[in-house]
Order: C-alpha cells, then structure tokens, then sequence
C-alpha cells in the first residue's frame, strides 16, 4: 500500500455530513436585526455628503445589508443617484439602507462620474 493510499484511510471523516453548516446557518439566521429608522436630521446629513460624493473619494458608511448592520470603508467606484446606489469598493450599497456616511479622504481632483 502506498503512502497516499494509506493516508485516504485517516482522512477525517464526518459523520454527521452538513451539521456544521445548519448550525452556522442558525447562527447567522438568529443574529439577523430588523431595519432602524433613522431621524430626518440624519437624513439630510446624509444627503449633504452624497451631493459632495465624487468617483475615487474615501468614504467611511454604515448601513443595513443582509439583515445586518454593516460597515464599510473605501474608494467610492460609483454613485448613482437616480437608481439610488452607490458602489464602494465593488460593493453596491442602497442609499436607503444607509444610517451614517463620512468622507474620510478628499481627493485633489475628483474623478468624473
């Protein structure tokens, strides 16, 4: 028998085939949060910085994305208003789920949208 072949024989072996991934799929399903709202005061505080939003800017935002909150920090790769998104990153992130926005780094010249 060879090495190879004797080594298959101790490959760990699961015995109960797909219980780790329930039990991660019960993990994140139980620590899921609804939406928050936020104030009007918020709102337009957000909406300020989104008017001042070019390509290639560091931002810095929290948001509501797969019934969890996240937060995200990076190079804005687009903005797009009239769908209501904006990329960070790669990733797209809806303005509506969006609970705080922060420019961390301003460019010396913004790049054209």
């Amino acid at each position: 028998m060879t090495r190879q072949e004797r080594a298959k024989q101790f490959a760990p072996f699961d015995a109960m085939k797909g219980l780790q991934e329930a039990l991660r799929d019960r993990e994140e399903r139980h620590s899921r949060v609804p939406k928050r709202e936020i104030s009007e005061e918020a709102q337009i505080s957000i909406n300020r910085i989104l008017k001042r939003i070019c390509r290639g800017m560091e931002v810095e935002l929290t948001y509501y994305g797969a019934f969890h909150e996240e937060r995200i920090r990076g190079i804005v790769t687009d903005v797009n208003i009239k769908a209501g998104c904006i990329g960070v990153d790669g990733e797209t992130v809806l303005l509506d789920d969006i609970y705080s926005i922060e420019i961390t780094e301003y460019i010396k010249k913004p790049l054209p949208i």
